[in-house]
């Protein structure tokens, strides 16, 4: 149950959170730094998801999503 719990919190709250970076990103605004942060954030969530669930593709996909956030990170700061 508690598993189930940590998948679901890390499902909604990754998905959320790409969601309002890719809001950010197309908004063409100004908030970067933010938008890539929260890129970050959302792929150790789904890492996390992955793992847990053994989703061996999706889990390995996240390591592009962070290294994308760590280069628009070091970009844009």
């Amino acid at each position: 149950m508690f598993k189930k719990k940590i998948i679901n919190v890390c499902e909604f709250t990754g998905s959320v959170l790409a969601m309002v970076y890719a809001l950010l990103i197309a908004s063409n605004t100004g908030n970067e730094i933010l938008g890539f942060s929260l890129l970050l954030i959302s792929a150790i969530l789904f890492a996390i998801w992955g793992y847990m669930d053994k989703r061996w593709a999706f889990f390995a996909l996240q390591f592009f999503y962070a290294s994308s956030a760590l280069i628009g990170l070091v970009r844009w700061a």
